[in-house]
């Protein structure tokens, strides 16, 4: 069997957001989630919870299976084509989309944390661990307005203090204007963040598999293979 057909690789996902501050502010996971169904007992609800899964796997596989993915993470176009089939994998398979995942990942972990300064530094932990960059510098800005505003307060700044908290939040309007950031963009700061991820992923697959094919090759089945495949070449429904 050639070389090339034995490949099967998998992408590993990065994901991103902006993130809110105040509890009333943050998105609870529950807006992303569907209605709550009535209680089952434990095996039933282990048995829907796996015709679940099942379900939204077929979906995805059934759209990865009609579409043609180029691994060229350098080609504008082939990234543009993954982000698109992604896309359409998540809203079929009724599957979060990067945004609301991050969003619902920050509403779990900080729900419990009382102090702006533990919420910002546990914010960028989360950043940190998604693979996720800080290239326009906000969160140390965010701190030296935090800083500032405890200074002024002569406390540490908890996030049920209305007065406190209004402080802030001025002080990151001040940010976000200064770094051209504004609410209306969003959806086309959602759509630049798709673009990076599909990118990262395009180039983690390509990654997984050159590493693949050079284990191939020092097998002694692949001896009399082709020295090197190019992987723009490959399809991957060939291994779904």
């Amino acid at each position: 069997m050639a070389l090339s057909t034995r490949i099967f690789s998998k992408s590993k996902l990065i994901y991103g957001s902006r993130i809110l501050l105040q509890k009333e502010h943050a998105v609870p996971v529950r807006h992303f989630a569907k209605e709550s169904a009535p209680a089952l007992k434990g095996d039933q609800m282990l048995k829907n919870v796996f015709v679940e899964v099942k379900n939204k796997f077929e979906t995805a596989i059934g759209i990865l299976k009609k579409e043609k993915i180029t691994i060229d993470p350098e080609d504008p176009a082939a990234v543009s084509h993954y982000a698109n089939v992604m896309k359409t994998v998540r809203q079929k398979a009724n599957l979060l989309s990067e945004s609301q995942d991050i969003l619902a990942t920050i509403e779990m972990e900080t729900q419990d944390i009382p102090d702006a300064r533990t919420y910002l530094l546990t914010l960028k932990e989360i950043r940190t661990k998604r693979g996720l960059t800080d290239d326009l510098g906000a969160e140390a800005m965010m701190i030296d307005a935090l800083d500032k505003v405890e200074k002024e307060l002569k406390k540490p700044l908890l996030r049920n203090d209305k007065k406190g908290m209004d402080l802030l939040l001025a002080e990151f309007d001040k940010i976000n204007k200064k770094l051209g950031i504004r609410k209306e963009d969003l959806p086309k700061y959602e759509a630049e963040l798709e673009h990076k991820i599909a990118k990262a992923q395009l180039e983690e697959l390509k990654k997984d598999v050159v590493e693949a094919m050079e284990t191939q090759k020092k097998r002694e089945e692949f001896k009399d293979e082709p020295e090197s495949v190019d992987v723009k070449t490959l399809d991957i429904r060939n291994f779904l």
